[in-house]
């Protein structure tokens, strides 16, 4: 049996149907592929506050405090960071100041003392005004994540 021309082909419905399920994986793809881009940015406030953390427990091994600050521990950023590291109160240099309008980079609560230290980082990874990424890292090799900036809806 010969089909006719009318017989052929897609119906309205099925490419409908068909456009509406790759919007959707569309949509389900771009959200995933944005969190894993910022997690994977936070990869660097880890890694160079871990650096931070094992300069710091050296010094004390040292000189028997963690009482110094940058030139003391001998830590500074290599290249562009994302984020300001702060120790003992003071900010590292060559880290961000304030790129963005609205963003405060102030130092969110480091501190040091003859038995303890607390590293600090701040930074937006995510370019959203004003919600920033906030760590603390102490000498117990702890990391505590005051705000999160990679939490999507």
């Amino acid at each position: 049996m010969l089909r006719g021309i009318e017989d052929e082909g897609f119906t309205l419905i099925e490419l409908m149907v068909t456009v509406a399920i790759l919007g959707i994986l569309v949509t389900l793809a771009t959200g995933s592929f944005l969190s894993y881009q910022a997690r994977a940015k936070q990869a660097e406030v880890k890694a160079n506050l871990g650096s931070i953390g094992e300069m710091a427990i050296i010094y004390k091994t040292e000189f028997d405090t963690y009482i110094t600050n940058w030139t003391g521990i001998g830590w500074q950023p290599m290249g562009t960071t994302r984020y300001r590291y702060w120790y003992n109160g003071s900010a590292a240099i060559g880290t961000p100041t304030s790129p963005q309008t609205g963003i405060n980079y102030s130092d969110p609560g480091s501190a040091a003392d003859d038995n303890s230290f607390i590293a600090a980082a701040i930074g937006n990874i995510d370019n959203d005004v004003p919600t920033t990424d906030q760590w603390l890292y102490n000498q117990n090799k702890s990391f505590t994540i005051l705000q999160n900036d990679v939490t999507t809806p």
